[in-house]
């Protein structure tokens, strides 16, 4: 590790990564509109059903995306610090492997989720007890970009 003690060595060094940094860029993960499924319905809006349920369809919440981010996102800080070192603070790499990062977390969410098990009948419809993977295309939407701007 480098260390550098007031003057103008850290003002250099902060201005070389600030210009490595650039304007600003946010990482956005999740499911990104446009995706959908072969039939055309929206993958966020499923994702959002599964999320916070849909009463209508008599399905309760299943928080993949809520817990993943409550058991996750403590250490993301230390995973950024870690990529941005290792990338010499390029922006749009270290955002990118970010971005892989965390939708790796997100996947493992949930094909992890079993709770709220799927109802007998479903069950017995479908012939699988897996929560949120009936075709794996939610799970395979999940992805990233990143924008200029925050």
């Amino acid at each position: 590790m480098t260390t550098f003690s007031g003057g103008a060595a850290l003002e250099a060094k902060l201005s070389e990564l600030a210009e490595k940094l650039g304007d600003g860029k946010m990482l956005r993960v999740g499911f990104l509109e446009g995706a959908t499924y072969p039939d055309g319905q929206s993958v966020p809006m499923v994702a959002a059903a599964n999320e916070y349920g849909d009463p209508a369809m008599n399905r309760p919440p299943r928080p993949f995306f809520r817990n993943m981010i409550a058991d996750k996102s403590p250490e993301w800080p230390h995973d950024i610090a870690k990529i941005a070192e290792a990338t010499g603070y390029d922006a749009e790499t270290m955002l990118g492997l970010m971005g892989e990062h965390i939708k790796g977390q997100l996947q493992g969410s949930i094909r992890d989720l079993m709770e709220p098990a799927l109802s007998p009948v479903t069950i017995a419809k479908k012939g699988f007890s897996k929560p949120l993977i009936e075709t794996s295309h939610m799970l395979n939407s999940v992805d990233y970009d990143i924008k200029d701007g925050v």
